[in-house]
């Protein structure tokens, strides 16, 4: 099987992953295309879309694996570290752990989930 990694945005479907008070601009747009998933939806990949937003994630919620496509986040980790990701930078979140997700700047990314 093979997919584009950057699928054009009308092919997109609509997310709702991130809070409505979360965003931190005018821009509320959320996308996402599954390229992949098992029948029971434990192993998922495909492009998610993000205008800015802030969120403090206690715990979280998957195994994830990810590549900016573009735009930036900046994830504070619970030691007060914060590191920035850009464009072709990968990053690996485990379940369970807690952050503070910001997007600064439009997001797309690769990802590949595993619950």
């Amino acid at each position: 099987m093979r997919f584009r990694l950057c699928p054009d945005p009308a092919t997109m479907d609509p997310s709702d992953l991130t809070a409505p008070g979360a965003f931190t601009t005018a821009d509320r747009t959320e996308r996402n295309f599954t390229a992949f998933a098992t029948e029971d939806e434990a192993v998922l990949s495909g492009v998610w879309e993000c205008a800015p937003c802030r969120e403090e994630i206690a715990a979280w919620p998957v195994h994830e694996m990810m590549t900016v496509i573009s735009g930036a986040l900046t994830l504070t980790h619970p030691d007060g570290r914060v590191e920035t990701f850009g464009a072709g930078d990968s990053l690996f979140i485990p379940k369970g752990v807690p952050v503070i997700w910001e997007i600064t700047e439009t997001l797309r990314k690769f990802y590949m989930i595993v619950t």
